[in-house]
């Protein structure tokens, strides 16, 4: 099963392969393609919530001296990282938003 890591890759990588015309390895229909893009965002967004809740709970536990604190750093760190992965793919669908409808009809 690919990681929270992999699908942001694999999705970033089908976007600029898409945005410089390069055909795709799989040409699904473009309602398979909506639904798989549908059901990565949703999937993403699961997992970073997952890693949030999780980094909260280590947090509260670090708190009160029932975690390590190492534990606490990482988790930490993880949710940080996935938040400003999030954002990142947000900005890059809002831009991409923009540009078509900067688009003639």
């Amino acid at each position: 099963m690919p990681t929270v890591a992999q699908n942001y890759v694999n999705a970033i990588k089908a976007y600029n392969e898409s945005a410089q015309g390069k055909p795709t390895a799989s040409a699904p229909t473009d309602a398979l393609q909506g639904e798989e893009f549908a059901s990565l965002v949703k999937d993403a967004i699961k997992e970073a919530v997952k890693i949030g809740e999780k980094s909260e709970q280590l947090t509260i536990q670090g708190i009160a001296d029932r975690a390590d604190i190492n534990q606490v750093v990482t988790a930490v760190a993880e949710a940080e990282l996935t938040l400003k992965t999030v954002v990142t793919v947000r900005d890059k669908v809002l831009d991409a938003y923009k540009e078509i409808i900067r688009m003639p009809m």
